[in-house]
């Protein structure tokens, strides 16, 4: 089969990315993740332009990573919450942070740490039918027919 590499339809990663493929949309469902909801929180804590954080939000609630929620009537304000695929997004944001602190390193950075242990947590993407770790065998692509 000729692979169309300009069909955004057939790739996963594209498609992925079209959801939440820019830094900003990124760090607004950190942010959530973290416990900042309101409008406010997510603005002051990334420095964002209130512009381009209405059209984040917008595109994330669309896209079904995030929800808004009323919390008060008067006035009208609104905070947001993760769907179950903004919170199935967690571990790829893991994982991009544990690349980010192995290869671009620099002054002290943040970590999650397990709750229970205070350890560090270590993320890793394996395959689940195997536990091998991603990128430590060789893989091949299927396409469908």
């Amino acid at each position: 089969m000729a692979i169309d590499e300009n069909n955004s339809g057939t790739c996963p990663v594209d498609r992925g990315l079209m959801r939440v493929g820019d830094r900003w949309s990124m760090l607004v469902l950190r942010d959530i993740e973290r416990g900042l909801t309101r409008y406010e929180q997510l603005r002051t804590s990334l420095g964002i332009a209130p512009n381009i954080l209405s059209r984040r939000l917008s595109a994330l609630t669309e896209a079904g990573l995030i929800e808004k929620r009323r919390y008060s009537e008067r006035p009208p304000r609104d905070e947001y919450q993760l769907t179950v695929a903004g919170r199935d997004f967690l571990p790829i944001l893991m994982a991009i942070g544990a690349w980010g602190r192995k290869h671009n390193g620099g002054g002290a950075l943040s970590r999650h740490l397990d709750a229970e242990t205070g350890e560090a947590v270590r993320p890793v993407v394996v395959d689940a039918n195997t536990g091998a770790p991603i990128g430590s065998r060789p893989l091949r692509l299927e396409y469908p027919d």
